[in-house]
C-alpha cells in the first residue's frame, strides 16, 4: 500500500482537508462553524480516506479520488466566491488554498492509479495471450 506514490498523494490530500477542521477561514471564523462547509469537509475527508484505504480495488479508488477532487473544486470555488463577496471586509488566511493543493494531489493520485490499472491490464492481456498459445 505505502510503496505506491498515489498513496502518498492521497494521504497528503486527506491531511490537508482534515486540517481544515481545526483552522480558521478568517480571523475568528472557523470552517466548521458554517454547516455547509462542515458537510463538504466531512464528505471530502471521507472520500479521500476511502480512496486511501481501497488500494486493492483500483477502479473504485480512481473514482473516489476523482469525485473527491470534484467536490473539493466546488469547495474552493465557494471559498473564492465568499472571498470576493466580502470585498475586503474579511482577510482570509492562507489555509483557504488548502483545497486547491488537495485537488492537485487528488488529480496526481488519480493519474497514478489509472497508470497502475493500465499496467495490470496490459500484463493480464499478455499473460492471457501466452496461456492461449500453449
Amino acid at each position: 500500500m505505502w510503496q505506491r506514490v498515489q498513496t502518498l498523494y492521497l494521504a497528503l490530500a486527506t491531511a490537508l482537508m482534515a486540517a481544515l477542521f481545526f483552522c480558521e477561514k478568517a480571523p475568528g471564523i472557523k470552517y466548521v462553524s458554517y454547516t455547509p462547509y462542515l458537510i463538504l469537509l466531512i464528505i471530502i475527508v471521507l472520500l479521500d480516506f476511502l480512496a486511501l484505504t481501497t488500494w486493492k480495488v483500483r477502479i473504485f479508488q480512481f473514482r473516489t479520488a476523482v469525485l473527491s477532487s470534484l467536490i473539493t473544486i466546488a469547495l474552493q470555488v465557494w471559498l473564492a466566491v465568499d472571498y470576493f463577496a466580502t470585498a475586503g471586509d474579511l482577510v482570509f488566511r492562507w489555509t483557504a488554498v488548502f483545497p486547491a493543493v488537495a485537488v492537485i494531489f487528488d488529480i496526481m493520485a488519480a493519474r497514478n492509479i489509472w497508470a497502475d490499472e493500465l499496467i495490470v491490464r496490459s500484463a493480464s492481456r499478455l499473460r492471457a495471450a501466452k496461456n492461449k498459445k500453449k
